[in-house]
């Protein structure tokens, strides 16, 4: 009988159970996965930044690079960490490691849906788009049994509610973006074209992935920042003002009210600002802080975050040409903001991942496991990358824009070489430890 197995058969208190996370083994491939769509992302990113400096998004290239992040990235990055996550901050176990397993694989219909989207190869788009749903759904089914069998009275760690409303913002997103890639006339369903592919990348990258950022983030941040414990709250108050203001918000793009639109955008930025604070005061006060990519990624994030909130008021006020500052929020919003939380996030989470599944028997510190150097590096390239990318389209500077797009592919190699050189060290460290035993 093995350690494992001995382990697996003892009795678990009630009193002390957390939950368990993903084993290394299942959630090493979706990170990688996840890094190799950004990487790839970033390379025709490239290729595309001209168009995007000319205000062109409709470009196969263009399309190919978002989609390569929101189908990709987004799809097996959220997923990975919200199952290595999710059992711990809300106290029990994931229901069916098989259901999870099944999941990512069909998440990889992700990869070949980017590429035929780019290619308008609608036969297949149909098909991959299915499985990516059907993906999906396994996830959605998941966290809501989490959800549901959180125990209580005892302290969660993560609101229930707040992780519901990103869930149903995830799938208004995704029909959106089905029935924008269905039906590519001028109006699909009764809205303009570009005005619905707006609201379909505003539900992604606030009411979904700005609302789970604030949701885990308030825990997560503050603990891999070695930063000040945020306060227990029993309704999610932030990330229902995200909400609201998102939704009046979109209400202004469709009915092309700009107050409106503004008065979203302030509301939103609101909700957003005591999330800001405390990922602010990790990055100031922590023992970690912005040493590492978590803090140094949150830190970025928010400066991105009000820059693309900045232009949306600007094109609100007529200060600016909506079509370029729309584009621009986007580069902030979702490369800078959301690309940036989750791929500064993946190098902590691969190795406390592996720390968690470690052996029985002595574990190794966390500074043995984590790759700090190329995480610093990529922190760094990547926030000066977003930074040169969305200027240069704001501005119609090619050779800024370009500039950008190039550190960003640096970045990008950074991160893989991170996670390559923490996978070799767990794999080090375990081989030690197996010839000690």
């Amino acid at each position: 009988m093995t350690a494992d197995s001995r382990l697996d058969g003892m009795r678990r208190l009630p009193h002390v159970q957390t939950g368990g996370p993903m084993p290394f083994q299942t959630v090493i491939p979706a990170y990688v996965a996840a890094l190799a769509g950004w990487l790839t992302a970033s390379i025709v990113l490239v290729i595309a930044t001209p168009a995007l400096v000319d205000g062109a998004i409709a470009t196969t290239e263009v399309v190919l690079a978002a989609h390569l992040v929101a189908l990709v990235l987004f799809p097996f990055g959220v997923a990975a960490a919200v199952m290595q996550l999710l059992p711990m901050l809300l106290r029990n176990d994931l229901s069916s490691g098989t259901r999870v397993r099944i999941a990512l694989i069909l998440i990889a219909a992700g990869t070949p849906l980017a590429f035929a989207i780019a290619q308008d190869a609608n036969g297949f788009v149909a098909i991959l788009a299915a499985l990516l749903a059907a993906g999906l759904a396994l996830v959605v089914v998941e966290v809501t049994l989490l959800i549901r069998r959180a125990p209580q009275g005892r302290l969660i760690i993560v609101n229930r509610p707040a992780i519901a409303l990103a869930g149903a913002n995830a799938l208004l997103a995704f029909a959106l973006g089905a029935a924008a890639a269905a039906d590519r006339g001028p109006n699909p369903l009764g809205i303009p074209y570009e005005r619905l592919l707006l609201a379909h990348l505003s539900i992604a990258l606030v009411g979904w992935l700005t609302v789970l950022i604030a949701a885990i983030g308030r825990t997560l941040v503050p603990m891999l920042g070695l930063g000040p414990a945020p306060a227990r709250r029993h309704v999610p108050v932030a990330e229902l003002m995200i909400v609201a203001g998102l939704w009046l918000y979109l209400a202004g793009v469709i009915l092309e009210k700009p107050a409106m639109f503004a008065a979203g955008i302030v509301v939103a930025v609101a909700g957003v600002v005591p999330v800001g604070l405390l990922f602010a005061r990790t990055a100031l006060r922590g023992r970690i802080g912005v040493r590492e990519g978590p803090g140094a990624h949150a830190a970025a994030g928010l400066v991105f975050l009000l820059q693309a909130a900045l232009l949306g008021l600007l094109a609100a006020a007529g200060s600016i040409d909506g079509r370029r500052a729309a584009i621009g929020a986007v580069v902030f919003l979702g490369l800078g903001w959301a690309a940036g939380m989750i791929v500064g996030h993946i190098g902590k989470l691969v190795s406390l991942a592996a720390w968690g599944s470690w052996p029985p028997g002595p574990r190794p510190r966390q500074s043995e496991l984590y790759a700090r150097l190329p995480w610093k590096f990529e922190a760094a390239l990547f926030t000066a990358a977003v930074e040169l990318l969305g200027a240069g389209i704001v501005v119609e500077s090619d050779t800024a824009a370009r500039a950008g797009a190039l550190l960003l592919v640096g970045a990008a190699l950074a991160a893989a070489l991170g996670v390559a050189l923490t996978i070799s060290n767990v794999s080090s460290l375990r081989r030690r430890h197996a010839e000690r035993g």
